[in-house]
């Protein structure tokens, strides 16, 4: 369980990835009053609840992450869709001890009743503990099936923020991005055609980085489009 802080005893095979960091997101435009809600929630003042939704591979699971890393300590990522084996009432005991709970895929639970239950009255705790919330699903929290009105008013309680998907040229620009932070260089041309020919989603896109950069490193070869059609066989 990644959890730095606090009397949660329940062990969950959960941890954060090490690359899902604020510095290692590419952010556009409409994103861009969100970071600072991000780095500041925890502060004095800061937001009580955020809720964040979008399409798949809008970036939702690594800004959740991410405001994990940034707190260091005191901060809990629950996965809700991995944790679904669980019972709700021990996945959520006394998680409102911490300072930062961000819970992700929130539509996995939807509509079960337990699920909800369990989230509901540990929204009440963790307001009445000043415990901060982030929180992530695929839709807003009125349209997501929810069957329990008063869960459905609690997970509107703060700032809902949108965060669109991404297009073909900023998938472009996430991969050069991404390239860049490992110091590999990613010609536009070439990020363009990776994204032309890969399968459509981010994380996909973002596994296929990984496999030329490590067949750039071994062969000790420039990222150009002869050499990711010899490497992906395209």
């Amino acid at each position: 369980m990644t959890a730095t802080s606090g009397g949660h005893q329940l062990a969950l095979n959960v941890q954060l990835r090490d690359d899902a960091t604020l510095d290692n997101f590419y952010v556009t435009e409409p994103l861009f009053p969100l970071l600072p809600l991000l780095q500041l929630q925890r502060e004095e003042g800061g937001e009580p609840v955020l809720y964040l939704y979008g399409s798949p591979g809008c970036g939702k699971s690594h800004l959740l992450q991410a405001s994990c890393h940034l707190a260091s300590e005191g901060a809990l990522y629950l996965p809700l869709g991995e944790l679904l084996d669980y019972a709700p009432d021990a996945v959520l005991a006394d998680v409102e001890t911490l300072s930062l709970v961000c819970l992700d895929d929130l539509q996995a639970v939807a509509g079960n009743d337990a699920w909800e239950q369990a989230l509901f009255h540990f929204f009440n705790r963790a307001r009445a503990a000043d415990c901060r919330l982030l929180l992530a699903a695929d839709s807003s929290p009125r349209n997501l099936a929810v069957r329990l009105a008063d869960l459905r008013s609690r997970l509107g309680w703060g700032i809902v923020y949108h965060l669109p998907g991404y297009d073909d040229e900023q998938k472009a620009s996430v991969l050069a991005f991404r390239a860049a932070r490992r110091g590999l260089q990613l010609p536009p041309e070439v990020a363009r055609y990776v994204v032309s020919r890969a399968p459509r989603g981010l994380a996909e896109l973002l596994e296929v980085l990984d496999i030329l950069d490590s067949r750039s490193l071994a062969e000790q070869r420039a990222l150009t489009v002869p050499f990711v059609k010899q490497v992906l066989g395209w």
